[in-house]
């Protein structure tokens, strides 16, 4: 018998237990202007150069992990 099909979201709808990683993107997000830090540090943020070479993680996802890793 074929297993029935997972709806995308249901899980997440009815999972209750908030994780403290959870809780601290959402602090995270709500207090830091992440428009205005990001618009300060990209002039500065390296590039892909015009030889090329791995691409650069994107600047959002590095802060997020740098706030995350020093918390």
């Amino acid at each position: 018998m074929p297993k029935q099909p997972a709806f995308p979201g249901l899980r997440d709808a009815v999972k209750t237990k908030v994780t403290r990683r959870e809780q601290f993107l959402a602090e995270m997000d709500a207090m830091e202007p992440w428009g205005r830090l990001l618009a300060l540090i990209a002039p500065h943020y390296p590039k892909v150069g015009p030889k090329g070479g791995h691409p650069p993680v994107p600047l959002e996802t590095m802060l997020r992990v740098f706030f995350l890793l020093n918390w």
